[in-house]
């Protein structure tokens, strides 16, 4: 969070108090319309959706908005550590023949 604050801090004119305030803020009205039964769109950002389960407890699913989306998949645009990365593109099969490898004895199979 501390560095969410201090990048927009930098690109704004607010404070850091400021920017802390109104992500609180921005948080407590989430659950303000949730709690209605309201979803609530953020452009840029996604939107909220409340649901409630059998047993009356509520839970919130996040739809991330397409600019995100689009803008976290441009090729060669991830500039983060990806571990496993030999494992982009391999099907379900190949994973399975993978685990089936290093666990023997705990096979999956197919069928």
């Amino acid at each position: 969070m501390k560095q969410v604050v201090e990048f927009i801090a930098s690109g704004t004119g607010l404070n850091k108090g400021q920017i802390q305030m109104v992500l609180a803020e921005l948080a407590d009205t989430i659950i303000f319309f949730n709690k209605q039964g309201q979803g609530v769109k953020l452009e840029g950002l996604g939107t909220y959706l409340p649901k409630i389960d059998t047993e009356g407890k509520i839970s919130v699913s996040h739809r991330l908005d397409r600019y995100i989306k689009s803008a976290l998949n441009v090729e060669g645009g991830f500039t983060g550590n990806i571990e496993n990365k030999t494992n982009i593109g391999k099907s379900k099969e190949e994973f399975i023949a993978m685990w089936n490898e290093a666990y023997p004895d705990d096979p999956i199979s197919l069928d």
